[in-house]
């Protein structure tokens, strides 16, 4: 009885301070998902990437049964979690089934975004949706909100909708890949696929599509299916879908066609990407239908839908009919442009986000006409949304431009194949004109870098940085400096 009291009085210490230091460890949880936001959801990101790099070097992860070299497994990793797309491995030949279903896993898991799963964790962590959560998770709704400054009107989704748009993300990632899964599985009994294969690359495509990162299943991608068209405009609707981000579906779910309801958001966001979709196709049209190695060999049909087909896919679907490398430098140049736009804000593209390209875009009309503030449809956009837009341009291209000059000077490879690769990386892309595979180790850790930073936005990283910036409580005098 004496030693059994005596471990008692031992162990009940004990038990306190195991039940003080888990308390401890939950509390400083907490206080790094709610105190800065931004740095929080890049550590949820390189957590995952830390975490899919070790899953993919198992040697039961390689179709060979060996373990993945470092640099691949983890450039893998990175281009899966940040839904890019490029590869430095064949990803149909290379990878065994186990390592396909851990890549599949690792698409749909950062589709979701970086403050989204932030939201999700510290929701887990506090078991509840209190209004910290809830400003983490708008944070990808609305990128201002991660700054910390005075939030503007006429948000993209209220805080009091968050609850609803996180179960938006998750439903609507179901039920879109779903659908797409059930459109593509007779396409690829057509094509000549096994049933029971076409079970498992049905909804591998779809969620490729989806989440824009343009992997496939088999060697030789899509060339299989390059004449069947059906199977193809399915594939845009997923990038499309992916493209236009979850605030526009949730918008789109409330108010469907009613227009007028639509947030401003959502109009520029839709009308911005099927312009940019059109012109892309008539511009790729107009440069490629001579080049034998692309479009001249094929009929007027073929032709234009192939065009369109591309135009969508530069935009950050990833998915290609014909050989990249092979496009004429004025095509890659255009592409680079569409890529380095990429698509929908808190979408699964990549790229400065159609909506930044609008802002910027109407900031220039306004001006042209001398309009004292920038207007669309009836509402004004504030001067900070128009400062981070300048600031989101400024951030991707200096990101692409240092880049592009240290692979350029690592590889000695053209200077047009580097930037395409490299925008492809930072807008998360995926097209390639064949640089990305054959790149040394110390260029795929400067891609996977470029990569990392491009999925998770230039205003988080910024945000991130900038977390611990004070206010200034003063204003300094005026003095204009001469532009332009």
């Amino acid at each position: 009885m004496a030693a059994r009291a005596t471990d008692g009085r031992i162990n009940a210490p004990a038990g306190r301070r195991i039940r003080d230091a888990f308390d401890r460890i939950r509390d400083g949880a907490r206080k790094l998902t709610t105190a800065s936001p931004a740095r929080f959801a890049l550590l949820v990101f390189l957590v995952l990437i830390l975490l899919f790099t070790t899953l993919l070097s198992l040697p039961a992860a390689a179709a060979s049964g060996r373990s993945t070299p470092f640099a691949d497994a983890l450039f893998t990793a990175v281009s899966t979690i940040c839904v890019t797309g490029l590869s430095t491995v064949d990803m149909g030949t290379h990878w065994s089934p186990l390592g396909q279903v851990i890549i599949y896993v690792g698409v749909n898991v950062g589709a979701l975004g970086v403050l989204t799963l932030a939201s999700i964790l510290g929701l887990i962590i506090s078991k509840r949706l209190g209004l910290r959560a809830k400003l983490i998770a708008a944070g990808d709704t609305n990128p201002l909100r991660v700054h910390g400054g005075p939030v503007n009107e006429g948000q993209t989704v209220m805080l009091g909708e968050i609850g609803s748009l996180l179960a938006t993300v998750a439903l609507s990632t179901l039920i879109i890949e779903a659908a797409l899964a059930i459109m593509l599985y007779p396409s690829l009994l057509v094509g000549g696929v096994d049933p029971l294969a076409a079970l498992w690359e049905a909804p591998y495509y779809a969620a490729m599509a989806f989440t824009n990162t343009g992997f496939t299943p088999t060697a030789g991608g899509l060339d299989a299916f390059q004449h069947d068209y059906f199977f193809l405009t399915v594939m845009m609707a997923g990038v499309f879908l992916g493209s236009i981000g979850f605030p526009v579906i949730y918008t789109l779910a409330r108010h469907r066609w009613h227009v007028r309801h639509w947030s401003l958001h959502a109009k520029l966001t839709i009308i911005t990407t099927v312009l940019l979709f059109f012109a892309g196709a008539a511009v790729f049209l107009l440069l490629e239908f001579d080049n034998p190695k692309t479009f001249g060999d094929r009929d007027a049909w073929d032709t234009v839908f192939q065009s369109f087909f591309l135009s969508a896919m530069t935009r950050s679907g990833g998915f290609s009919v014909v050989d990249v490398g092979s496009l004429h430098e004025s095509s890659l140049v255009v592409g680079s442009m569409l890529m380095f736009v990429g698509g929908g804000s808190a979408s699964t593209a990549g790229g400065i986000k159609v909506t930044t390209l609008a802002v910027l875009a109407l900031a220039v009309w306004s001006e042209a006409k001398g309009r004292p503030s920038v207007q669309a449809f009836g509402r004004r956009i504030p001067s900070d949304v128009q400062r981070v837009a300048l600031s989101v341009v400024a951030w991707g291209a200096t990101i692409v431009a240092l880049s592009t000059i240290i692979i350029t000077r690592m590889t000695k490879a053209p200077l047009g194949d580097v930037l395409f690769d490299v925008i492809s990386g930072f807008a998360t892309t995926g097209l390639s004109t064949g640089l990305t595979e054959q790149l040394p180790d110390p260029a795929k850790y400067v891609m996977a870098l470029t990569m990392f930073m491009g999925r998770v936005g230039t205003v988080t990283l910024a945000a991130a940085v900038a977390a611990s910036s004070r206010s200034q409580l003063y204003s300094l005098p005026v003095e204009r400096p001469i532009v332009g």
